[in-house]
């Protein structure tokens, strides 16, 4: 069978590869799919992706041929990054904004001057990149040479990205390479009060994570498959948002993973309270929840729910030491239902701002603080349990009344349309806009599926 893409979404538990036909016409469509459970720890990924191919080869009783092949991977536990600035609420933010967006897992941040503790606790999250901001153009620039002479000195032997002062950019390269350091400039992510700049770092992020991923354990013979840079899968379902965005208006998409639920959000906000806003949120915003997971992290989420699982599964002990990527009971996939609900609601409210108020010589004042999603008219939901669990749509259908349950969150509104990936393809989606945009649009509306009336 002749098909003309074949992608690969390699994750931390399996590995999904969907095929692609009649590309570049309005027949554009995703063929068939199947998976695998992650090879990482064989050794070599591409054995996962082999045993996908196979599935797929038995069932249509042909060998699979393809004209191209692209892949995206959060396996080899992501790309690990530590960001370091001169205020938190300012440039460490912007930076930290780029580097989630770009699909990295933030493990350390400082901000200010560093001290020598500061550096030992960097090597213990033992990071991948480092990412060096501060100062807006042409402002304070003495912070941010103080941590390049800090890490100068340091053994660490990784990349670095400078995304800040551009007056300091020049002293800052050669502090670190003179210590024989890589490192990289981009633009500031902060480059004058109140204006972010985050697309820079995440474009560069994303070309480091390919170069990264390639050597990490388990990953080496990917480049032998792939025609294009391995992007990774948290990058990819930010692009299918943003696509989503050109079609739907002010959207956000929640993935709820295994081990961790990643919400997007593309929008700006509700204009009369962009006023009230005490620090500016980039238009894409990509949060990630680590604790949030109904299969590595299910443990993690039923402490969270307390009480409420006692009384909704007395057995919750029995099924958590049951539960797996494929339930094999109605029991086991209402549970697994019960905890993505819990990691949907929860996804959502830490990736709202908040309503709150301040009190001062003029009286009460109302400010905003963070990402303000009432402006958004549709969620997406993708992922194992929200693309194919029987109780997806009781999931999604949660998120209708939170702005009336929590109305200090800047939640979306009651009129919110909800939808679905019903065919499991916001990553390969991710991929195919950037070979393909005509086609991912077409592919987009037969395969996202509206829930709500």
């Amino acid at each position: 069978m002749k098909v003309d893409l074949v992608t690969a979404e390699i994750g931390s538990t399996t590995t999904l590869v969907t095929l692609f036909g009649k590309l570049g016409s309005r027949n554009a469509a995703p063929i068939d799919q199947a998976e695998h459970f992650t090879t990482v720890r064989e050794g070599d990924v591409t054995l996962g992706i082999e045993r996908a191919l196979k599935k797929l080869e038995e069932k249509h009783h042909e060998p699979i041929n393809w004209e191209e092949f692209a892949a995206t991977s959060s396996a080899a536990g992501g790309l690990r990054i530590s960001v370091h600035g001169l205020v938190f609420d300012m440039t460490v933010r912007a930076a930290k904004e780029a580097a989630l967006g770009a699909g990295g897992i933030i493990k350390h941040i400082t901000a200010g001057k560093m001290q020598p503790q500061d550096l030992k606790e960097v090597a213990a999250v033992n990071p991948n990149i480092i990412v060096l901001a501060g100062g807006v153009d042409y402002g304070e620039r003495e912070t941010v040479e103080h941590n390049a002479q800090l890490f100068a000195q340091s053994d660490l032997a990784v990349p670095f990205v400078y995304a800040g002062n551009i007056a300091a950019s020049e002293r800052v390269r050669n502090i670190l390479e003179s210590a024989g350091k890589k490192v990289t400039l981009t633009e500031n992510v902060y480059p004058r009060v109140d204006e972010l700049n985050v697309h820079p770092l995440r474009a560069l992020i994303q070309n480091i994570f390919a170069e990264h991923i390639i050597h990490a354990a388990g990953m080496e013979k990917i480049q032998s498959m792939v025609d294009f840079p391995v992007l990774p899968t948290p990058a990819a379902v930010m692009q299918t948002t943003e696509l989503l965005s050109e079609m739907h208006g002010d959207c956000l998409s929640v993935d709820i993973g295994g081990a961790t639920t990643d919400v997007d959000s593309v929008t700006d906000g509700n204009p009369e309270l962009q006023e009230l806003s005490i620090s500016p949120e980039p238009r894409s915003k990509r949060t990630v929840e680590g604790d949030l997971g109904v299969f590595v992290n299910a443990k993690n989420v039923v402490q969270a729910m307390g009480q409420q699982i006692h009384q909704s599964f007395p057995n919750y002990k029995n099924l958590l030491a049951s539960i797996s990527p494929y339930p094999k009971t109605e029991m086991l996939e209402r549970f697994a239902a019960h905890l993505g609900k819990f990691c949907l609601v929860s996804g959502l409210r830490r990736h709202a701002g908040r309503m709150r108020y301040l009190y001062g010589p003029l009286g009460r004042q109302k400010i905003i603080e963070g990402k303000d999603l009432t402006a958004v008219r549709c969620l997406f939901g993708t992922g194992g349990i929200l693309s194919r669990s029987r109780f997806s749509r009781e999931i999604l259908l949660s998120t209708l009344n939170l702005s009336k349950l929590y109305r200090d969150n800047l939640l979306p509104g009651t009129e919110i349309k909800l939808y679905r990936d019903s065919s499991y393809i916001f990553a390969p989606i991710g991929l195919l806009c950037q070979l393909d945009r005509d086609s991912a649009i077409q592919v987009l509306q037969k395969n996202v599926e509206h829930l709500n009336p």
